[in-house]
């Protein structure tokens, strides 16, 4: 008899003696016995298809990461089923368009929650997209899986954050460039939590490397014209220009800078492995642009991996498979690998089962999960964009842990349940 199969024996006989209670008289023995069935009669509704909620932008200024996620997951889903699905059972993929729109989210995830009563939910692309809905995630108890990169801090019992943060990206990543550039930064980023705390994160590093942020800006997300940026960050002459502009609109300060002329080495966490800028813009808008990522397609052949393959595969038309797609499908296969050894779906033993060191062989390498601080332990890879805008692997670092939350800030979720999101001043 397979683990399976014991678990649906028990199941039942559980479920024929809850009957046999009642319909005895219930003494109180019995009724004692009775409460203790119903806490594990839950285990017997572990039927039917299982509900991965997916929440995200497929349309709206960040589709162009949304689409990539949206493929991906329908990707993990398929393969996942195509192999047994989990615990024997179907996986079903309930998925929203929230449209780029922070109180589209917040509406979509209580629908996901409540209403389509999902198992789990993989949602968002920008911080303030996860903030307007981790206060619901938080309330209804619910398993989140930010498989997305991000400015770090999040030390929440419910949410998972498997992409990368500040300690895969920043840390290794500036005295690499400053080596290569010199010393002095100026920052361009978007205004508002992401951009300020990756900021943030950038000049803490630097100036513990010896360098200084010369000037800094941060820029509304419905900003499309950059002259007066371009002309101040030409005045002040860096050695780097740090880009940490997101979204549709922002990306348009890539061909504005060609068209100024300006060629001042670029630095980021986000760029080309997200909105594959690249790819959109003409060169050599994005020569020189080094970034910090867990995968980009031009990376598959060498990391040996046919990802982007199996992702055009399901989706001929996909136009890029970058960083936040393989994040999503490593997300899922996590997802899977949990709840197949909890032996349930139930979201608390689901989440004690993903505190135990899971790990899965993602495109990008091993992806394991932090215990204390439910981030991942994982490769990065910097790479730049030559003038014609190919790319090259400049460096690799292996297994990086996230452990600026748990050596600094104290975070240890198996031990110290908290939902609180910690900034790099506050170390």
């Amino acid at each position: 008899m397979s683990d399976n199969q014991g678990v649906q024996s028990a199941l039942e006989q559980k479920v024929s003696r809850r009957r046999l209670v009642r319909n005895s008289a219930l003494t109180a023995g019995a009724l004692a016995l009775a409460k203790q069935i119903d806490v594990t009669y839950a285990l017997a509704q572990d039927e039917g298809p299982i509900k991965i909620g997916w929440l995200g932008d497929r349309t709206g200024d960040f589709s162009v990461v949304g689409v990539q996620k949206f493929n991906a997951a329908n990707l993990a889903v398929k393969e996942l089923n195509d192999a047994g699905g989990i615990l024997g059972r179907e996986l079903v993929l309930v998925a929203e368009d929230a449209q780029s729109d922070n109180r589209r989210y917040q509406e979509m995830a209580r629908k996901l929650i409540l209403q389509d009563k999902v198992d789990v939910l993989h949602a968002c692309f920008t911080s303030a997209s996860r903030e307007a809905i981790r206060p619901i995630v938080d309330q209804n108890k619910m398993l989140f899986f930010y498989n997305n990169q991000y400015e770090g801090g999040v030390c929440d019992s419910w949410v998972f954050p498997t992409g990368c943060v500040p300690d895969h990206q920043v840390v290794p990543f500036v005295p690499a460039v400053m080596e290569k550039f010199g010393k002095r930064f100026y920052t361009i980023a978007a205004d508002y939590n992401f951009g300020q705390l990756t900021a943030d994160w950038f000049k803490k590093t630097i100036e513990q490397q010896g360098g200084e942020v010369i000037g800094e800006e941060f820029i509304p997300l419905d900003v499309s014209q950059f002259s007066t940026s371009i002309t101040n960050i030409q005045n002040a002459k860096p050695d780097v220009l740090i880009v940490l502009l997101v979204g549709i609109k922002q990306s348009s300060f890539y061909e504005q800078k060609n068209s100024a002329g300006m060629q001042v080495p670029m630095a980021t966490t986000i760029n080309m492995g997200q909105g594959y800028e690249h790819k959109r813009f003409a060169p050599p808008a994005l020569n020189n642009m080094y970034v910090t990522v867990n995968f980009m397609e031009e990376l598959a052949g060498d990391l040996k991996t046919d990802f982007p393959d199996r992702v055009r595969a399901l989706y001929p038309d996909a136009e890029y498979v970058g960083m936040e797609a393989a994040s999503e499908y490593e997300g899922i296969n996590l997802y899977a690998l949990a709840a197949t050894a909890a032996g349930t779906t139930e979201k608390d033993a689901v989440r004690q089962a993903l505190e135990q060191n899971v790990t899965f062989e993602g495109p990008g390498g091993p992806v394991t999960i932090d215990p204390a601080t439910h981030h991942t332990i994982r490769n990065i890879y910097l790479v730049h964009a030559d003038e014609e805008h190919n790319i090259h692997l400049d460096d690799t670092f292996e297994a990086v842990r996230p452990d600026w939350l748990s050596k600094e800030m104290g975070c240890n979720l198996p031990e110290k349940p908290d939902n609180t999101q910690y900034e790099p001043q506050m170390g």
